[in-house]
């Protein structure tokens, strides 16, 4: 079997190789515009030669996962924070990242961590479309808003109500302002229908999975929050407590304490982003719904 440690680039990627049966070794640096990386293991592969790839963590190597997959080669991919607490020497470039991964490898001491299947990283993307869509949304509705407030005029939320549309319309600006005010409006009827046509998506892939809908009957909890969770968390079994899931998706507080003395600061922030935003946005929601049961003598 050949062991290849990767330090991966987005344009390039430079490894450090291993023979078993033979000793042989080497280091050589592959890119992936002209596509001498892809020729390099499809060669491999024709070859007959059994191959293990180890690399970090990293963005934008889904074509390469994809190529490893296609031609039955075995990837590890590490924590890139304990594959960076393992360095030993302060000298750091791309082939000691390469042999440093190789070596892991090697001594059985490679940090593998959970991979999500190829179905888990699609329905990531409809989440994090919709996400970024609404913050768009978002963006222009505010702009709107100040547009109004510019002219005395603050409706919050009435603003986008049909009669408080109505008015909006009906404002006397400038000419350009005029033109900003009708660009935003056309850019808000165009994102709507796509917003509601992937939460009815993310509606459907919820009801398709019991997990989801048990979470939903948290309060605070709805099916994007639970999709999430259920995606981004994977398998609970490869966290042996619960407070484990806090510190991966980063809602425990960054710490620096010596001495006796415990200093706490804001929550780490490590971890998926998005899962931590509707994390935040259901115990709030939650949070909101117990008091207003509470007043209301239904809790």
């Amino acid at each position: 079997m050949m062991i290849i440690g990767v330090d991966y680039h987005p344009s390039f990627q430079t490894i450090a190789f291993l023979m078993e049966e033979t000793g042989e070794c080497g280091e050589q640096e592959l890119n992936h515009s002209d596509g001498q990386a892809e020729k390099f293991y499809r060669d491999l592969k024709q070859r007959g030669i059994s191959v293990r790839v180890g690399m970090e963590a990293t963005g934008y190597s889904r074509w390469f996962e994809r190529l490893l997959a296609e031609l039955g080669f075995e990837l590890w991919i590490g924590d890139p924070a304990e594959i960076k607490a393992k360095r030993v020497k302060k000298q750091k470039n791309d082939h000691n990242d390469a042999r440093l991964l190789r070596r892991l490898m090697l001594e059985n001491n490679f940090p593998q961590i959970w991979v999500p299947r190829p179905e888990n990283r699609d329905l990531r993307q409809l989440l994090w479309h919709r996400h970024r869509l609404v913050q768009m949304r978002r963006r222009i509705m505010n702009q709107l808003q100040a547009l109004a407030m510019n002219e005395g005029y603050r409706w919050k939320k009435k603003l986008f109500s049909e009669q408080g549309r109505a008015q909006l319309e009906k404002l006397p600006l400038a000419p350009w302002a005029s033109r900003r005010r009708q660009e935003l409006l056309e850019l808000l009827d165009r994102m709507n229908p796509t917003i509601e046509e992937l939460t009815a998506a993310v509606e459907r892939e919820a009801r398709k999975r019991p997990e989801v809908l048990r979470l939903m009957t948290h309060p605070g909890v709805g099916p994007l929050t639970a999709l999430a969770y259920v995606l981004i968390i994977g398998t609970p079994t490869r966290f042996p407590r619960g407070k484990q899931i806090s510190n991966y998706v980063g809602m425990i507080p960054s710490e620096e304490s010596s001495a006796g003395k415990q200093r706490l600061g804001h929550i780490s922030k490590q971890g998926n982003s998005l899962l931590r935003f509707l994390l935040v946005e259901a115990a709030q929601f939650g949070s909101y719904a117990g008091q207003l049961g509470t007043v209301h003598g239904v809790k």
